[in-house]
């Protein structure tokens, strides 16, 4: 099945983007938004043909496409493996999911935008970045290696930095786009790492040849101590998952990503970047399932962020973030479902998330579009009837992010919940009941999750308006292209749970988990079974819970603020406040990272790179040949007559440090003492030395300080004298250069023997 241009899927997204981007701003603002448009849809029309084509071909049936041929990376040593990775895709059953869902969703939002960012100045820039963005997740999911994945896993990074920050002109809009690009570079760093030692253990980088039997073997050879292959490298590519699907301690980005247009959030939450993390996991499932450790990290961090995230979005008021944390949650119920084995369940939660997430995004769209911008739930209310379409689309989207029966979030939050309760935690490091804790606190996660949604459902729509007067008089149904895309969304969160109906319901039902049943079959990441009385009774309980949630929002938002509300923030205000302000974490992050950061790079800054290098080495080294350069002009000025001065000058400047020079060399003498006879050879001579050269006319005087006078002058360097009174005598040499007569002279003091002196005889 090698003829398919599946290559198509991913390119014809990106060869908009490329068009939009170059010459866009050139087009009619309608040609951008139909070649956005249309590149997708495109797209997804190819998409569907090739998973009805995959569907034909039977349950190992795959389709496989490269953008070139040959080796697109290729390097070989002499002494160890080989690495060849080729630029090939992959549409198997479980990147087909993926890859319908992000053109389908995707197109739905690209057609939401032409009317969102109708009037925007950077139309095309918008459209090229989304399809980019689109073009991005489709080669990462498509991808049939981990570097081929790691492609478009970078790139969704990157579209995420440009998207989130698209109105740059304010500071908070351009901080939010480098937050999420920097933490997300943290995460990548693991994923290297992750993938670097995978191709250690088994010289090969390509998902089919990693699940081979020896590979798989390899993987589980000991690397650090007891931890295998197989775990750290899990581990490591878990942290790269924890950075593109916003899990603690990496989610800090997410929240702020609402800096970006809100259709932007809508692919970023639902469609694309968000769910990598969790695709990589499903498609390495076999590697992560090798050890049960692992697999208890992924499911207890997952229980932690739904539960932290979903208690943040309680008290949140703008709506863009309640949706935000709301997302961060349902990503920990997806990793949730693939750390318990529960990995179907997981991957069935992902696709019907992006159905009723992208809804609630674009539904919070439509909401500010009418309201001129306003995101305060606080400050709204009164909608139901101004705007119907988006009210009732948007209870659709609550009902199923609440996990109601029949709509799609209760069936697949219902068995990452079942799955949750089957696990059997018999690992190390972790206790027993594992799989019930993350049972209850996915349940409590359920419960906040009904609140806090219909919480802004009854602040939006119920009751009385609490905002300006003005703004409620202009307040309106969106256009069709807006709403279009709500209704779609709405009938696949209502519908698209019908495909994962439990066995305790429906025997052979499950037309979901078994699609990707022969993809999810190695490993041990199949979906754990429980007894049909005992899932009927998870499924009454998450249900009941869910309802309690619901009920409880109503009693206090149906009309508003209720005073029990405020009673309860205000009987509680250290709580509130700190769950208000999202625990400080992001405070915490600044104290204990940002802030010594910034102190580092501002030494380097300052001290190294301003004082060292740029005043010392650059400046200075620039300053010394600006004098030097400035003294030599002074001197090539051109006058002959100057530059005679110079050549005489410099000649006697030469002639007369040579003169002295040869004067004051030639003064030092040493000293030998016999008995009473002494004898001084000059110019530092030891007795065996030639005296002086012949060419130095020099003449030496000797001065033996006992009262007979200067010494006349002489020729010879060697000065010889007889002692008549012993004791300390002073020796004096005084030498003259006839030439130029320059002149030095030294002494010394000399003890004849004889006479006391202090114990202590000979040259001093």
């Amino acid at each position: 099945m090698d003829e398919f241009p599946l290559y198509l899927i991913p390119l014809l997204p990106l060869c908009g983007a490329a068009i939009n981007l170059l010459f866009g701003r050139h087009l009619p603002r309608a040609a951008v938004a139909a070649i956005g448009c249309t590149a997708v849809a495109m797209a997804a029309v190819l998409a569907w043909k090739a998973f009805a084509l995959l569907e034909h071909a039977g349950p190992s049936g795959v389709l496989t496409a490269s953008f070139f041929e040959g080796d697109w990376i290729y390097a070989t040593e002499a002494s160890g493996p080989s690495l060849h990775i080729g630029a090939g895709l992959l549409f198997d059953r479980l990147s087909g999911v993926m890859v319908l869902v992000i053109t389908t969703v995707g197109f739905l939002i690209h057609l939401y935008s032409t009317a969102y960012m109708e009037d925007d100045p950077g139309l095309a820039r918008y459209f090229g970045y989304l399809n980019l963005f689109t073009g991005a997740m489709l080669i990462l999911v498509l991808g049939d290696s981990l570097p081929v994945t790691f492609v478009g896993w970078e790139g969704v990074g990157l579209c995420s930095y440009l998207l989130i920050g698209f109105w740059f002109d304010k500071e908070q809009n351009a901080y939010a786009g480098r937050k999420a690009f920097i933490v997300n570079r943290i995460g990548d760093f693991g994923f290297l790492l992750g993938m670097f030692l995978l191709f250690s253990a088994t010289s090969t980088l390509k998902y089919s040849e990693l699940g081979a039997a020896d590979s798989m073997g390899a993987l589980q050879h000991a690397f650090l101590g007891k931890w295998s292959f197989a775990a750290i490298a899990s581990l490591l590519l878990f942290v790269g998952a924890t950075g593109k699907s916003a899990q603690l301690p990496l989610y800090v980005w997410l929240p702020d990503a609402m800096a970006g247009p809100t259709p932007v959030s809508a692919l970023i939450h639902a469609a694309t970047m968000v769910t990598a993390g969790v695709y990589m996991i499903a498609r390495l499932h076999f590697i992560f399932a090798i050890d049960p450790f692992v697999l208890a990290v992924i499911a207890s961090v997952g229980a932690a962020t739904a539960l932290f995230a979903a208690t943040v979005g309680v008290t949140q008021k703008p709506i863009k973030k309640i949706l935000a944390y709301s997302t961060v949650s349902q990503l920990g119920f997806m990793f949730i479902g693939v750390g318990v084995g529960a990995t179907g369940a997981g991957v069935f939660h992902l696709v019907t998330h992006a159905f009723f997430k992208a809804g609630l995004f674009l539904g919070a769209g439509s909401i500010m579009h009418a309201l001129a911008g306003e995101e305060d739930v606080t400050k709204m209310g009164g909608l139901a009837r101004r705007m119907p379409i988006t009210r009732w689309t948007f209870l659709v989207y609550c009902l199923a992010i609440a996990g109601i029966f029949p709509f799609s979030g209760f069936f697949s939050k219902d068995a990452i919940l079942a799955g949750a309760f089957a696990f059997d935690a018999d690992v190390p490091g972790f206790p027993h009941w594992l799989g019930f804790a993350i049972y209850a606190v996915g349940l409590c996660a359920a419960f906040l999750t009904a609140f806090y949604m219909f919480r802004a459902y009854w602040l939006v729509f119920g009751g009385k308006f609490r905002g300006d007067p003005h703004t409620f008089d202009h307040a309106h149904e969106s256009p069709p292209a807006m709403t279009v895309p709500l209704v779609a969304l709405a009938v696949g969160s209502a519908l698209l749970g019908l495909l994962g109906i439990p066995e305790a319901m429906i025997a052979h039902a499950n037309l979901f988990e078994e699609w990707l049943a022969p993809v999810l079959a190695s490993g041990h990441a199949e979906s754990p079974h429980l007894s049909a009385g005992l899932e009927w009774g998870l499924m009454l309980c998450a249900s009941g819970v869910a309802l309690g949630g619901i009920f409880l929002a109503r009693s206090l938002y149906a009309n508003g603020i209720s005073p029990t509300a405020d009673r309860i923030a205000e009987g509680l205000p250290r709580l509130y406040k700190i769950v208000f302000n999202k625990y400080h974490v992001d405070e915490i992050y600044d104290l204990l990272v940002i802030r010594p950061l910034r102190a580092v790079a501002r030494f380097f800054w300052k001290v190294i790179d301003g004082l060292i290098i740029d005043l010392i080495l650059v400046r200075g080294s620039a300053l010394v040949v600006d004098l030097v350069g400035r003294g030599a002009r002074f001197f090539q000025s051109g006058d002959v007559q100057r530059y005679v001065v110079g050549v005489i000058v410099g000649t006697g400047a030469i002639v007369g440090i040579s003169a002295n020079w040869t004067a004051c060399n030639a003064a030092p003498f040493e000293v030998t003492v016999a008995g009473a006879d002494v004898t001084v050879h000059a110019r530092g001579m030891s007795p065996g030395q030639v005296a002086r050269p012949k060419n130095q006319q020099l003449e030496y005087s000797f001065d033996f300080g006992d009262g007979t006078g200067e010494g006349k002058p002489q020729p010879s360097s060697v000065g010889k004298h007889h002692y008549d009174a012993k004791g300390k005598k002073t020796i004096t040499v005084r030498v003259r250069d006839p030439r130029w007569d320059t002149r030095s002279k030294e002494s010394r003091t000399v003890v004849i023997p004889g006479v006391p002196a202090e114990g202590r005889g000979g040259v001093r």
